[in-house]
Order: C-alpha cells, then sequence, then structure tokens
C-alpha cells in the first residue's frame, strides 16, 4: 500500500508542477501583450483556438505513444502538458486583457474575492467580513490562494485570475493521475481530457468549486472499489479471461497502461484496489478492457483495500475543507455506495449459507465507510474547528439564509442529456452506457450511483421546500454534467470497439472513429468562450482595483476606491485589518482588506454574526436624533462597531443600500434604503470627507 501510494502521490506532485509552469508561462506571456477587449474583438478567441487545437495535438501524440507502447513517461509528460495548456489558453486567452477573472467582481464573485483578500492579508482563518469571527465558508482554496498571492507580493484581486486558472490546470492533470491509476493509461487520457473540457465550459466560473468537480468522477470510483469488494473471484470469469486475452488485445489494439500490456478484464474499480493498496478487489466481465495494475495472486497477503478506503476519506476531507454542498453530495453518494455494498453483501450471504447470520455481511462494507467518514471528519476539522468551537461556545443566531435560494433551475430535475445540442447527446450516450453496463461494469456502477444521487438530492431539495428552505439542488448541474462526460467517454470507446467487431475489423474504422472524436471534442472546446461570453464580459465591464476597465471605458465608482483607502490609513492611523467600515458599496472589502460591519446580503453572511439584528440596529441608528446619541449608541453596540462609514449622499442625508432575505420569492433578495441624516455627523467625534460619489466618515477614538 505504501508502495503504491507513494508512486501515486510522487506522480501527482511533478504533474502538478508541471501544470504550474505551464500556467504561469502561458499567463505572463499572455499578459505581455496588448490584447484588445474579448467583448468587442474575436482576436483573443480566435488564439484561443488555436491554443485548443494544440493542446489537443499534445493529447493525441500522448495517446499514440500510451497505445504504440513507446516512451510512456514522456506520454505522461505530454498528457500534463496538454491538459494544463487546454485549461489555461481556454480560460487565459479570452481574459489575457483583464485583470480579473470570469465574473470581475460582480455578484458571488464579490465576496469571492473578499474571501481571497482577507486571507491574502493574513494566513489566520477569520471569516471574510466580520471582525472576531472564524469564516463559516471553508477556507481551503481561499486559504492556498491568499498563501500564493502573499509570497509573490500581489494583492488578493490581482491573485484571483491567475491563481483560478492555475489551480483548476493543477487539479486537471491531478485528476488524470488518479485516472490513470484506475483505468488503461489511453482511456484514462480521453476520459481527463472530457472531464475537464466540460468542467471548464460549465463549472469554471466558481474556480473553489470546479476543483472539487474535477476530482469527484475518479474519486466516486476509487470509492466504490474501498467498499464493494467481493469476496472471490469467479472461476468462470478467470477462466473467460485467460480464453479472451488475445481476442481483447486485437480489439483494443494493443492498449498499454504505463508501458505495460493491458490485462483485458478487470474494470478501473478492481484497478483502483490494485493501485491503492497491490490487490485487485474483483475483476468485471471479460471485455471491459481495463487494466489490473500490479494485482497479486489470489491468496496473497495485500492491504484489503484499505489504501481505496484512505483516499476516499482524503478526498472528502479535501471537499469539505474547499466547498460544502459538493461535500455533502459527495459523502450522500458515498454513503449510498456503503449501503448497496452492504445489500449486495448481504444477498450473497443469503444465497451462499441460507439465513443464518447473513446480516454480518454487511459489517465489513459499513465499518469501510465509518472509516472513510473517520478520516474525511479529521481533515476537515483543520478548517472547520474554529467555527464549530465558536459555535459550541454561544448561540447560533437564526440569520442564516445561505439555502434560501430558488431558482427556476432548482424547482426541476436537470436533464443536460435531453438537450437537442452536441453536447446534450454526449451526454446521451453517456446515460445510455451507464445503463447498459450496470450490470457488468464497475466504472458505470460508481458513476451510475453518483447520478443517482445528484438526483436523489434534487428531489431532497424540492421536498424541502416544504419546510421553508431549499438544498440548493440548482448548482449540481456542473457535476451531473462532468459525470455523464466521463460516462460518455467511456461510452464511444466501447461503442467504437463493438462497432469495430460488428463490421468485420474494416481497415480504415480506427481512423475514421479518431476523426469523429477529433471533430467533436473541438467543436465542443472552440464553443466554450461563447458559453461563459457573459462571465467573460464582465471581467472587462467591472472596475479594477487599478481603478480602470479593461474595456478601456469609463470606469464606475470603484475608481475612487484608491481615494477612500488612502484617506482612511491617514484619518485612523490603523493598518486595514484594525479597522471595520459600515458600508453598502461591500465591493471596497474585495480590493482592500478592511472589515465590514455588515455583508452583502444574509445568504453570504456568517450565521454566527446576527445578519439580521445587525440590520435592525443600523436601522435604529439612523433614526437617533443627535451626534452625542449616535457616538453612545455606537460605544454599546453588541459588535465591534464601525471605525468608519462609507456613504453615498442624497440631499441632506447619507444613505446606505441594504438587502433582506424575501425568500421564497425569486430574486430572493429585495434592496432598501437607509438614510442618516447628516446632522448626526456634524461633530467633532467625526471626519468627513467627500471622495467622488462618496461620503467617509471617520469615527475619531
Amino acid at each position: 500500500m505504501v508502495r503504491h501510494i507513494g508512486s501515486g502521490v510522487g506522480e501527482a506532485v511533478l504533474a502538478a508542477v508541471v501544470a504550474t509552469v505551464v500556467a504561469a508561462i502561458g499567463l505572463v506571456a499572455f499578459s505581455m501583450v496588448q490584447w484588445p477587449a474579448f467583448n468587442s474583438s474575436n482576436v483573443t478567441r480566435a488564439l484561443t483556438t488555436v491554443g485548443q487545437v494544440g493542446a489537443a495535438v499534445l493529447l493525441g501524440a500522448a495517446i499514440w505513444l500510451v497505445r504504440a507502447r513507446r516512451w510512456p513517461w514522456v506520454a505522461k509528460a505530454l498528457s500534463w502538458v496538454g491538459i494544463s495548456t487546454f485549461v489555461t489558453v481556454t480560460l487565459g486567452m479570452p481574459l489575457a486583457a483583464t485583470k480579473l477573472y470570469l465574473f470581475g467582481v460582480s455578484v458571488d464573485q464579490e465576496f469571492r474575492t473578499e474571501y481571497l483578500t482577507r486571507l491574502t492579508d493574513s494566513a489566520a482563518l477569520h471569516d471574510m467580513t466580520y471582525a472576531d469571527l472564524p469564516p463559516f465558508y471553508p477556507a481551503g482554496w481561499f486559504w492556498i490562494g491568499g498563501r500564493v498571492a502573499n509570497v509573490l507580493g500581489m494583492d488578493g484581486w490581482e491573485a484571483f485570475k491567475p491563481y483560478a486558472i492555475g489551480s483548476l490546470a493543477v487539479v486537471a492533470v491531478i485528476a488524470y493521475v488518479l485516472w490513470s491509476k484506475l483505468i488503461r493509461a489511453d482511456w484514462a487520457i480521453g476520459v481527463s481530457a472530457a472531464t475537464t473540457a466540460v468542467t471548464v465550459a460549465y463549472a469554471s466560473p466558481e474556480a473553489y468549486s470546479a476543483v472539487i468537480v474535477l476530482l469527484l468522477p475518479p474519486a466516486l470510483v476509487l470509492a466504490w472499489g474501498a467498499l464493494y469488494r467481493p469476496l472471490a473471484v469467479s472461476s468462470a470469469v478467470t477462466s473467460a479471461v485467460a480464453g479472451t486475452a488475445s481476442d481483447v488485445e486485437a480489439a483494443t489494439g494493443g492498449a498499454v497502461t504505463s508501458g505495460h500490456a493491458a490485462a483485458p478484464s478487470t474494470d478501473g474499480i478492481a484497478s483502483s484496489a490494485a493501485a491503492w493498496d497491490g490487490a485487485a478487489a474483483s475483476v468485471d466481465s471479460a471485455d471491459d478492457g481495463g487494466v489490473d495494475r500490479g494485482a497479486k495472486p489470489a491468496g496473497t497477503e495485500t492491504a484489503g483495500g484499505w489504501g481505496a478506503v484512505l483516499g476516499a476519506g482524503l478526498f472528502l476531507g479535501m471537499a469539505a475543507s474547499f466547498y460544502t454542498l459538493y461535500f455533502v453530495v459527495a459523502a450522500f453518494a458515498v454513503g449510498l455506495m456503503g449501503l448497496v455494498s452492504a445489500g449486495l453483501a448481504v444477498n450473497r450471504s443469503r444465497r451462499g449459507a441460507g439465513s443464518r447470520a447473513v446480516w454480518r455481511a454487511a459489517v465489513p462494507p459499513l465499518v469501510r465507510l465509518v472509516a472513510i467518514g473517520a478520516i474525511a471528519g479529521v481533515v476537515a476539522l483543520v478548517v472547520w474547528l474554529p467555527f464549530v468551537l465558536k459555535m459550541l461556545s454561544g448561540t447560533m443566531p437564526s440569520s442564516g439564509t445561505a439555502f434560501h435560494y430558488l431558482p427556476e433551475g432548482g424547482a426541476e430535475l436537470p436533464l443536460p442529456m435531453a438537450e437537442f445540442s452536441l453536447p446534450g447527446a454526449f451526454f446521451l450516450l453517456g446515460t445510455a452506457w451507464l445503463v447498459l453496463r450496470a450490470g457488468s461494469s464497475r466504472r458505470a456502477q460508481a458513476l451510475g450511483i453518483g447520478v443517482v444521487a445528484i438526483y436523489l438530492w434534487c428531489l431532497l431539495s424540492m421536498t424541502a421546500t416544504v419546510a421553508g428552505t431549499t438544498l440548493l439542488s440548482f448548482r449540481l448541474t456542473p457535476v451531473l454534467e462532468v459525470l455523464l462526460a466521463a460516462a460518455g467517454a467511456f461510452g464511444f470507446v466501447e461503442c467504437a470497439r463493438e462497432a469495430y467487431r460488428a463490421l468485420n475489423e474494416p481497415g480504415r474504422f480506427k481512423i475514421a472513429v479518431v476523426v469523429v472524436a477529433v471533430v467533436g471534442a473541438l467543436a465542443f472546446t472552440q464553443d466554450i468562450p461563447r458559453v461563459l461570453k457573459p462571465e467573460i464580459t464582465t471581467a472587462y465591464t467591472d472596475t479594477d482595483g487599478h481603478g480602470e476597465r479593461a474595456d478601456k471605458r469609463a470606469p464606475g465608482a470603484a475608481a475612487h476606491y484608491r481615494d477612500i483607502d488612502a484617506a482612511l490609513l491617514a484619518q485612523t492611523g490603523r493598518p486595514r485589518s484594525d479597522s471595520v467600515v459600515l458600508t453598502a458599496d461591500t465591493s471596497f472589502l474585495s480590493f482592500y482588506p478592511y472589515y465590514g460591519f455588515q455583508a452583502l446580503t444574509s445568504h453570504y453572511a456568517n450565521p454566527l454574526a446576527d445578519f439580521a439584528g445587525r440590520a435592525a440596529t443600523i436601522e435604529a441608528w439612523s433614526k437617533l436624533d443627535s451626534p452625542t446619541a449616535l457616538v453612545d449608541a455606537l460605544n454599546k453596540s453588541p459588535w465591534r462597531a464601525p471605525d468608519a462609514f462609507l456613504f453615498r449622499s442624497s440631499g441632506d442625508d447619507y444613505t446606505l443600500r441594504l438587502a433582506k432575505d424575501v425568500y421564497p420569492n425569486d430574486p430572493n433578495v429585495k434592496r432598501y434604503t437607509v438614510s442618516f441624516p447628516k446632522k448626526l455627523f456634524a461633530d467633532p467625534h467625526f471626519t468627513t470627507t467627500v471622495i467622488g460619489p462618496f461620503t467617509l466618515v471617520v469615527v475619531n477614538r
């Protein structure tokens, strides 16, 4: 187990280094040219297509080397470079003329940028907005990015784009490495390319969750290998394997994995156990086309699948540290796997031993399931422990509304395979493959259970509306699409193989299959910039931390943020992280690490912060009749009071435009204005400065 895990981890580290170098070189090269804005020119889109073709050539060369049994490490290196180049070019080239990532600093990207800015300023686990609170949103991805930005001497907002693209490139090649330990090497390249392309197209705007999406399909295969381990390999299947080896070798064209000939009978899940602890869990039908990578003979002492248990637990722990919803859904899928495995074990026991204590057969998979959960819990506590301790030490306010959102997409089941489009057809092929191979392929079983878990979650989310909440199922569509993409890749290869046999192995058939695959892949990938056009356009129209718009048009009010920051530093005499600012222009906090008194909306607010209570307090302050009363109220605030107010001016009032939750309405947020009479600040306790459309009021303490 140690040998296999060490080998896999070493390869993943090397792949990550290569991907980091590729992403860094690409992004630096892109930044050295004055490109036209994406929303006003097709130049960067044209160059994106060229880069994607180059990446496809690298991946095609890697597959050819694998199947030709030549230079296995060169094939691996080409795969790493090809996948990371694809991610870097597809996202980096369209964004080359802006310093902002997809969606700029608008909507959800505003608080994500704020979070990265916070953890760039300090390595301590702090809430993105509120002082003196631990984070509620998992800090894993943001903490790593903050440390990277800090080391490079970059502001958090400016590091967001290169870090997001770089992290996606790195995790994409790590996912490929994991796939290569589970299935045939040539198949691993194909399925990794497919899932990476679909992730970039549909999940990349939310980069910190997209890294989990990339890893989920192989992680589910790994988890199924840990939980479902039939006790013995059927002698009939073993005979079939021996008898059909030459046939499969001919049908697969001499496929290899890591430079070794492919063993024709084991599926990826058997290989997962082999790769992680040196023992094949079981085998599939003789024509499944997988590879048993290092399986020991029957009866040999092995680690019994506990390496796969460790791998599955580490993945779930990482997911919990990066993105709560995807962690819960992944844990739900793994839990479903445990129950299915236990049920199958009981059924086998009943057939073999009658009714005598058949329930005992369910114990091993359930023990493994508990072990996976324990490992995940230990890893997750690294990020979650501060919040848990704070929550246990006090009372959890009832203002948490993170689940109060039900758009139209959350009110119906996602059916991407029913769309009349190229990706829709690919997802439909994957759906058909999952159904057809459910009884014979452990890869299909693992991915199929993941798909079933998503649909069950969607139904639970819609049912939860009766209780006045949701489970945010609308966010699972990208996850479903990536699982179906993995299945579609397997389905395409297996359909081509069966057609090759059925047509009596025509000479040019393989070339035709390659052409169809390449045309379909390029048709989808070159369309990704169009899919992401709204997000890319926003990155060019938002004002960045330098007060500039990348499309060279007049910047917005954020252009004055630099002057506001300078005034705050001069008037308070304190570091940014020692000041609390009350403002409705919360994008200011995305660029500078001041703490806020109130978050953008309750849905992004820390539940420990009492969003509703703070909103009521702000409104109460606005109704006071004198500066003395306001100063006294600030001193008696149950939370750390603002050191400064950043207002808009309207006649005789200063205004704040705040938000409140109005779920179940859609939109779920209602904006309202709180007005402070200017006379409340006509006192030596306050210093007032007009900066552009803003009025900065600093509390003199």
